[in-house]
């Protein structure tokens, strides 16, 4: 499990990419390109012989002759062939030397053959099986990309592109390239394979000085645009590319052997010596007694036989098989039959977050609103029956605003339970979509009854949305916004209490400033919104807004009272957890299993989902809690005192393994949180010299290397990325149809009964 210095360093080694850092003027220089024109075929083809087509390099396959042949002869196979072919050598003398020679030897060698050839032939179907259910996930590779050539626009297979082409990407699309944005327009992308982040990113064309996997004018290659639309030249293609090289850094890593071949290994060398002892001793012990040499020989064969025990290998082969079968009935895919047993000496498991112990879907968590903060129902099957705010004022106006300052809609056909919707928008305003759904009935009654008249976009710049409506059974216009609350508060001169206007004052800015940041240290994305009645003789209807001269109230002069908005409210997101994950985390507590978790998203919202799933228990914690506890500085409590620990990977990048090791050993409950694929794969390693056998579960691209260095990686079938599935052991699949619901939450529960069958529990 120890690696040398020189592996080590690849370990460490991060993305090393500067183009988002350079001028869009620098970038096309760098690449010879034409901003307007793009590349000529000239320059096309020679990049292309030079660099090749923009495709990952399939992982290297064994050939299947070499499989059946592994499974023939590897492990305890070799030491029933020896056994065989011991017994036919005995045959052989006895048949020489005397003139009516037993056949047991004979039967005895065709037996131990038969029980290798029948075992060997089982287990590799069973391998057969798995690899063939995973050729049917070989879907990764974006298959059209629109390209701007000689000045005119083409679409091409995504292989075609090169290095230097300029790309149009819109909603929907998959992104053929690592791309540096040039241009965009409310562009957001789904990185949530890469950075573990549920909720979509914007990009933009400026320049940036921050880690390249949290650039905002970068798009990298097989991750989703959500929505908006943007050109990009190509900067990486294939195997260069960042999820190409994470690619390349899962096939290079090995993970060992496995428990049960460790044990197999040592039982064939215990097996082997005292096989060889006994039978040179009672050998000794007949030429002694005057047998004759070919009879002692005999002897000698026949004592080494007996001690191998040849009913082992069909019985530890029957009942992986069986159990991989049970499991497969279970939508649990094993690749490789030894996994089963590893899973049941699993010691720890390092879980990623998103859509493994959360349901990767934003939901609305709380309200705030007459200066109260409001649950919502964020189970998997909520209701919001229980909720005893519906008729507020206050609420109404606050759903309203949400409801009609929101682009999102269910897709057409999609009518079973709203959660499992699909729709056709950004995370957050789908989230506030299905809130408004979910309590106070149909979104799409309520926006046909209040017609959109006109609509100003959210846009980086501004960070906020605004739309006016027709109200029905009203003669004046409304105008609402949401966006950034802080944006929001700075143009609004009045709140809204219990259903009547008063005055935005000190008291109550600082009531707001509380609620918003209570809302965001549960790590919540939290959105602002307010209002404002438009008068019908200035702007009666019919009134045309022009959204460019802002011919109408938006809030610029918030302090004055003509002219300010009205604020409504708070209502804050987050990507809750699984309905069944604490359970599954206390049951693999109690059978003395170690769970951490290891994240690319922000440490706040981890440790968040930690607290609430179990992963950081109530009565645990950080140095962060015990300083606010005791009102001190962070570096006055000793870390030794606290039993919970988040760490930043930026404070990975600077530790040594000691100091790694360390932490694992003197934290009972850990977060790694912004942790990159490379420091993933550090923290397993980690893990492994502190002799645990690790279980790795994850669905993202950034999961892939921790995946294959672990023990045993469990990825997810369908939600999962194919670089996730082809480097883990194990794969949980899915029957629920429209659902998407990942079978994360049931992997400890799985391990925990396995670990109870086999007598593991601790």
């Amino acid at each position: 499990m120890g690696k040398n210095k020189e592996q080590d360093a690849d370990l460490r080694k991060e993305v090393e990419m500067t183009e988002h850092k350079d001028s869009i003027d620098k970038v096309a220089e760098q690449f010879e390109l034409d901003l307007v024109k793009g590349l000529t075929e000239e320059q096309v083809l020679e990049r292309r012989v030079r660099d090749g087509y923009n495709e990952l390099t399939p992982p290297e396959t064994t050939p299947e002759w070499i499989k059946f042949c592994l499974n023939l002869f590897g492990g305890f196979s070799t030491l029933l062939w020896i056994g065989s072919i011991l017994c036919f050598i005995a045959y052989g003398f006895e048949v020489n030397t005397q003139e009516s020679p037993l056949p047991d030897n004979l039967y005895l060698g065709s037996v131990l053959a038969a029980v290798v050839i029948i075992t060997g032939v089982f287990q590799y179907m069973q391998e057969a099986k798995s690899a063939a259910i995973m050729d049917s996930f070989k879907n990764l590779v974006p298959q059209q990309a629109l390209v701007i050539r000689n000045g005119e626009k083409l679409s091409i297979t995504a292989r075609e592109l090169v290095l230097g082409d300029i790309v149009e990407v819109k909603g929907g699309d998959r992104i053929p390239a690592d791309l540096r944005i040039i241009s965009a327009s409310s562009m957001k992308v789904d990185n949530s394979s890469l950075t573990g982040e549920s909720e979509p990113q914007p990009r933009d064309a400026e320049d940036s000085e921050t880690e390249v996997l949290e650039s905002k004018n970068l798009a990298f290659f097989s991750t989703n645009c959500i929505e908006g639309s943007a050109l990009g030249i190509v900067i990486r293609c294939g195997d260069n590319t960042v999820m190409g090289r994470i690619a390349a850094l899962a096939s290079n890593v090995d993970s060992g052997d496995t428990p049960i071949a460790q044990e197999i290994e040592r039982f064939i060398h215990i097996i082997t010596a005292v096989a060889v002892f006994l039978g040179v001793t009672f050998f000794i012990f007949a030429m002694i007694l005057n047998y004759t040499v070919i009879e002692a020989i005999i002897f000698l064969i026949g004592i080494i036989v007996a001690n191998v025990p040849g009913g082992l290998l069909a019985t530890v082969t029957v009942c992986l098989t069986l159990t991989a079968q049970r499991m497969a009935k279970k939508n649990c895919l094993v690749k490789n039959l030894e996994a089963v047993e590893t899973l049941g000496s699993t010691s720890t498991i390092c879980s990623d977050k998103t859509g493994t112990l959360t349901q990767n879907r934003m939901t609305v968590a709380h309200m705030w609103f007459d200066d109260e903060i409001k649950e919502a129902d964020t189970t998997e099957d909520q209701t919001g029956e229980n909720c005893d705010y519906k008729d507020a004022s206050s609420w109404k106006a606050l759903g309203r605003s949400a409801a009609l300052c929101n682009r999102a809609v269910f897709l057409a056909g999609e009518d079973g339970p709203i959660l499992k919707r699909e729709t056709a928008g950004d995370a957050s305003e789908s989230a506030l979509l299905k809130c408004w759904e979910i309590m106070m009935g149909s979104v799409e009654e309520i926006r046909a009854a209040n017609p959109k008249v006109s609509e100003i976009p959210f846009n980086s710049t501004n960070k906020w949305q605004l739309s006016i409506h027709e109200i029905d059974g009203e003669s004046r216009q409304l105008l609402v916004m949401k966006g950034a609350p802080e944006r929001i508060l700075s143009r609004c001169s009045k709140i809204l209490n219990k259903g009547k206007e008063e005055a935005m004052n000190e008291e109550w800015e600082t009531k707001f400033t509380t609620a918003y940041e209570s809302l965001g240290g549960m790590g919540e994305r939290v959105l602002g919104f307010a209002q404002l009645w438009l008068d019908d003789k200035e702007f009666p209807k019919g009134f045309d807004f022009d959204t460019e001269a802002m011919n109408f109230p938006n809030g610029d002069l918030a302090k004055d009272a003509n002219s300010g908005l009205t604020f409504v409210g708070l209502m804050s997101m987050i990507d809750p957890p699984r309905a069944a994950v604490p359970d599954a985390v206390a049951k693999c507590r109690s059978a003395g299993i170690k769970v951490i978790m290891v994240t690319g998203d922000h440490p706040i919202t981890a440790k968040a989902i930690a607290e609430s799933v179990g992963i950081i228990s109530e009565n645990c914690m950080t140095v962060d809690d015990i300083a606010e506890l005791r009102g001190c500085a962070v570096e006055d409590v000793d870390p030794s005192e606290a039993r919970a620990k988040v760490v930043h990977g930026t404070m990975l990048k600077d530790m040594t393994d000691e100091d790694i090791d360390d932490i694992l050993r003197n934290h009972d409950e850990i977060v790694f949180a912004r942790t990159s694929p490379q420091q993933k794969l550090i923290i397993v390693d980690g893990c492994q010299r502190a002799g645990q056998v690790v279980a790795v579960t994850g669905d993202g691209v950034n999961d892939s290397p921790a995946l294959k260095k672990a023990d045993i990686g469990v990825a997810m079938g369908i939600a999962g990325s194919d670089v996730s599935k082809q480097a883990a052991d194990m794969i949980l699949l899915i029957i629920l149809l429209k659902t998407r619901r990942s079978l994360a939450l049931h992997f400890p529960s799985i391990l925990y009964k396995i670990r109870t069958i086999i007598g593991t529990k601790k």
